[in-house]
């Protein structure tokens, strides 16, 4: 398992909260803890991948900070 926290932009409310989170769970995360701007995720490197995640976000319509 891997833990890791991305930063989210574009996000402004809790519909945004439900829709990243809900792009995660579709990208196969374990475990997605997302607030506005930003979200800790830990995943099994075996059912899917940093690129898969960050892929899930900005197809949700947010972009990733560097």
């Amino acid at each position: 398992m891997q833990k890791i926290k991305i930063l989210i932009d574009g996000m402004t409310c809790q519909h945004c909260v439900k829709r990243v989170t809900q792009a995660l769970e579709n990208a196969g995360v374990e475990e997605a803890d997302v607030d506005i701007g930003m979200a800790t995720i830990l995943f099994d490197e075996n059912k899917t991948n940093l690129e898969k995640i960050k892929r899930a976000i900005e197809d949700a319509g947010y972009k990733l900070k560097s």
